[in-house]
């Protein structure tokens, strides 16, 4: 896009993939909350805020998201995983944020109604131990 002969760097919000632990993420509606950069002035430490995905809920329990989910369910400690956000533009990747020991703290679903036929939806919450943001020239 131009504008008087000057470019203008834009990205649009609908062009963005979701991958866990290095494979696509099927099903992602939205992904909401995601920050960067946060810092604390009080404790001069950088603070990372969750993040939430609203996805199609999927039936197949071997799944990677759905596997994840269980372990996160059962308790078990180490249900960690890496999840990287990745801005596109024409299908180039621009932006890539990567979320390191990514841990499930909330899961909500849609309503269930008679009366509709949409899917049903889950809304994760995210919280994460460290995030990398690289970015790449487009060409």
């Amino acid at each position: 896009m131009t504008q008087s002969g000057t470019q203008i760097d834009t990205l649009r919000q609908n062009e963005f993939e979701v991958l866990l632990d290095g494979a696509p993420l099927q099903g992602v509606f939205k992904v909401a909350g995601l920050t960067s950069f946060k810092l604390d002035l009080v404790k001069n430490i950088r603070v990372q805020s969750p993040i939430t995905l609203t996805k199609i809920v999927q039936r197949d329990p071997a799944l990677p998201f759905n596997v994840w989910l269980r372990e996160t369910a059962s308790g078990t400690p180490a249900a960690t995983r890496t999840l990287a956000i990745i801005a596109r533009d024409d299908g180039i990747e621009i932006r890539r944020w990567t979320l390191n020991k990514v841990v499930i703290t909330e899961i909500r679903y849609s309503d269930f109604d008679t009366g509709l036929v949409e899917l049903v939806e889950e809304t994760v919450t995210l919280q994460y131990e460290s995030i990398t943001e690289t970015w790449f020239s487009g060409e």
